[in-house]
């Protein structure tokens, strides 16, 4: 009697093992899996933020850029940066106060000011300086802004040019220096890995 019972309970763990797997392949199947964790709250337009998005792709590509020491290509990836971050429409702070919209405008004209510079410079190393000032006023006005995109990391070289540091900012932690990049004319490429990632910035 004993073993039948063991038997018995035997086949009930199974079967119940087997709906639970079934049961929750189901459920990732249709999309009824359970959230990991609460979605978070948009503060922005999602037009809005998609043209922080729109200039964000238009930096990272300019950036890389940089990292080939490719200065024609800069010139046309810094026209089109300018042309994403023109599109960016302050209106869509609609939550915030005026001081955060003034001071985010100020920003975005300084950036397109450092921008239009890169399309009038001869020498890469003076467009990686008009780069590296677009980059620290690009960090101010996402977290001014109150960045709401994918995850994005800052990074710093603390040789860029010399003993002079710079900062940049990247979609991945993986350090690609566009400063220094793969055709330096001293390092060549073996300081295109030099810098550490400082800050990160993301919709918490």
């Amino acid at each position: 009697m004993k073993r039948l019972l063991s038997i018995v309970l035997l086949i009930v763990v199974i079967v119940a093992g087997f709906w639970l797997y079934f049961e929750k392949a189901h459920k990732e199947v249709s999309g009824e899996a359970e959230a990991t964790g609460p979605v978070p709250v948009m503060k922005h337009s999602q037009a809005f933020n998609q043209q922080i998005d729109d200039a964000i792709n238009a930096y990272m590509q300019l950036k890389d850029a940089f990292v080939e020491a490719d200065s024609l290509r800069a010139k046309e990836l810094a026209a089109s940066f300018n042309n994403a971050v023109a599109k960016i429409d302050m209106a869509g702070l609609e939550k915030d106060d005026e001081a955060i919209k003034l001071s985010a405008q100020q920003t975005k004209d300084q950036i397109q000011q450092f921008a239009s510079n890169i399309s009038s410079r001869e020498d890469i190393q003076s467009m990686r300086r008009d780069f590296k000032d677009i980059s620290e006023n690009m960090y101010p006005l996402l977290k001014t802004i109150g960045y709401e995109g994918q995850k994005l990391y800052w990074d710093n070289c603390p040789m860029a040019f010399g003993d002079e540091q710079a900062n940049w900012l990247s979609l991945t932690s993986n350090i690609v220096n566009p400063y220094l990049g793969k055709k330096h004319p001293v390092y060549k490429g073996g300081m295109l890995n030099c810098g550490e990632v400082v800050d990160s910035l993301y919709l918490k």
